[in-house]
């Protein structure tokens, strides 16, 4: 697969459809409370600039202030897990599951570890913080 092939994706019932086109180094995976009530498990995520998501269908696309930093986005219609964009960041969070496969990403990191579910365990080896990374990859 090409490095630089844009990232298709979008939610189970099609009322949201993007096109990431700046590819990020890898997947991130946040175990934050917050990610886990979100997704049911913790949160997959590549981080890419804002203005590099282009939506062919967002007619469902509902934002949900989740922090008083935050909002999280989802389909309104089928409720799958979407984005997350932080107050006055130029990027935004796309979840790697809402991505078409193949997407030829691999997983480069753990954020918020200490506060992952206690019912699993992270024994990849790869890379932890126990809050945010120094810098998104």
């Amino acid at each position: 697969m090409s490095s630089d092939r844009p990232l298709p994706g979008g939610c189970l019932c099609g009322g949201v459809r993007f096109l990431a086109t700046e590819r990020p180094m890898g997947v991130v995976n946040c175990h934050c409370g917050q990610c886990r009530r979100f997704h049911g498990h913790f949160g997959a995520y590549i981080t890419v600039p804002r203005d590099t998501v282009f939506f062919d269908a967002d007619a469902t696309l509902t934002w949900y202030r989740s922090s008083a930093i935050a909002e999280r986005g989802f389909c309104g219609r089928c409720g799958s897990s979407l984005f997350w964009k932080g107050d006055g960041k130029a990027t935004v969070d796309v979840a790697a599951g809402s991505l078409d496969q193949p997407t030829g990403l691999t997983t480069l990191r753990h954020i918020f570890a200490s506060s992952k579910g206690d019912y699993y365990t992270i024994e990849d080896g790869l890379e932890r913080f126990d809050g945010e990374a120094p810098e998104p990859p």
